[in-house]
């Protein structure tokens, strides 16, 4: 700072260089995840995945969907109701303050009824909007849920995947797609990529629990390891589950909690309501079965089993294997995203619409992995290592 007589480029100059050199500045995050991955840092080829909702430069009160114009059309109607309803009582009153309320009351009324038709003009807008969202500030940002509620986040979905080992974040990405469930693909696939290796296992939570997700991935090199999504709670209730039934793969056929055998009944016909499923079920041993009750209440049970079954019981025998598997993921993905956030402050993103933000984020990944390796090399090695 001496030296340059606390010289420092204008804030303009940044935002500049940032604007015009977008693409530059996502190939050199590239870049270094690159170099890393030639140093021989990913040799262990798992990575954890995860997705965090970031605030983009648009609030909440700038953020219109469907039900939101609903339900702020009906507080202005709430509030209109209750503002004749205080100019009645003004009229009634008379005299000095009167004179003063009226004016006012009828303001606040006739603002209200101006933000109820423009309320339904953006209704109308809304039809024809992508998402049915329509977001004034930054029109890519959307509207997404969060764990609390009344925390919903208007922003953008981060995605990262970091290396278990040395927790560099080995690829990223920003989409606005408020659900993690489509995402396991392209970012396994990122992640593959990156990390040079021939295959890979990802440690994901049960946000990116889908079957066709984890179909894609077999045979691409990407091993998704992801608890199933437990969507009922007849466990709870003392409730038989599907998964209280044990799957022979070498005689095809289910074993149920009474120890009867449950198989596929003759085919009567190629043609189904469902031809991605096979039925499996045992009438006679049902009727008289004691469990019965805590079972079914059709008549039968009958088990159906996807086509791609084989595959999600692979996943689940990996996750069998690797106990831990979740705390690592927890451990290693989740910290980058709360050193990330602190650097960016509570205002997180500062550019709007996608292509921008994405440019903001590789930024900020760059910086993370950059601070990673000066702790993991210390900064004189690390310049040569740059330099080779």
């Amino acid at each position: 700072m001496w030296l340059t007589g606390r010289l420092a480029p204008d804030h303009k100059t940044i935002a500049d260089f940032r604007k015009d050199h977008g693409l530059a500045i996502q190939k050199t995050c590239a870049q270094f995840v690159g170099l890393c991955r030639e140093l021989g840092l990913f040799s262990k080829a798992i990575v954890a995945l995860d997705g965090s909702k970031f605030k983009a430069v648009n609030s909440r009160d700038n953020n219109f969907t469907i039900n939101k114009v609903a339900k702020r059309i009906e507080q202005a109607e709430i509030n209109i109701a209750r503002y004749l309803t205080a100019l009645e009582r003004a009229d009634r009153q008379g005299g000095e303050i009167a004179e003063e309320k009226t004016p006012r009351l009828k303001d606040k009324i006739e603002r209200l009824r101006q933000r109820i038709e423009d309320l339904k003009a953006m209704g109308a807008r809304l039809e024809a909007s992508p998402g049915a969202q329509v977001s004034l500030a930054d029109p890519d940002a959307r509207a997404m849920s969060s764990h609390g509620k009344g925390t919903d986040v208007v922003g953008y979905n981060v995605q990262i995947a970091v290396d278990a080992e040395h927790h560099l974040i080995v690829a990223h990405d920003v989409n606005n797609i408020g659900s993690d469930r489509a995402q396991l693909v392209p970012m396994g696939e990122k992640a593959l990529e990156a990390s040079g290796q021939a295959a890979i296992t990802v440690l994901a939570d049960r946000g990116y629990y889908s079957g066709d997700q984890i179909v894609a991935c077999e045979g691409n090199g990407v091993d998704p390891i992801i608890p199933k999504t437990e969507t009922s709670g007849g466990a709870l209730r003392g409730r038989i589950m599907i998964q209280d039934f044990y799957y022979d793969r070498d005689n095809d056929r289910y074993t149920c909690p009474a120890g009867e055998l449950l198989t596929q009944p003759k085919k009567r016909s190629t043609r189904g309501p469902d031809p991605d499923y096979v039925r499996y079920r045992n009438l006679d041993a049902c009727g008289g079965c004691a469990l019965k009750s805590r079972c079914t209440q059709e008549r039968f049970q009958q088990l159906r089993r996807w086509k791609h079954e084989d595959v999600l019981d692979a996943t689940q025998r990996r996750l069998d294997h690797m106990p831990k598997a979740m705390t690592v993921r927890r451990r290693t993905v989740e910290h980058p995203f709360g050193t990330i956030k602190a650097s960016m402050g509570a205002t997180h993103f500062l550019t709007r619409t996608l292509p921008k933000v994405k440019t903001e984020m590789s930024l900020q990944v760059l910086a993370y992995n950059l601070k990673r390796m000066m702790a993991l090399f210390g900064i004189r090695p690390l310049i040569r290592a740059m330099a080779a």
